[in-house]
């Protein structure tokens, strides 16, 4: 099994990001933790952990609305 993230912008269209692939979901959701930041400097705002094709759950990168 791999894992891996699919990257979204605004509008939810896909939009390109690195192509890191994990051996476990813990290591992606740790891997997306220290780089979400520059994922979103890049214009990705929300990221989709993907298991092979099947996707465990979708994350915003915005900052909570206040």
């Amino acid at each position: 099994m791999a894992w891996s993230w699919r990257y979204e912008g605004t509008n939810g269209e896909s939009v390109n990001g690195p192509s890191e692939s994990f051996g476990s979901q813990a290591d992606a959701e740790s891997w997306v933790g220290q780089t979400w930041r520059e994922l979103a400097a890049s214009g990705v705002t929300s990221v989709a952990l993907v298991e092979d094709d099947r996707v465990e759950y979708r994350m915003s990168l915005l900052p909570p609305a206040e």
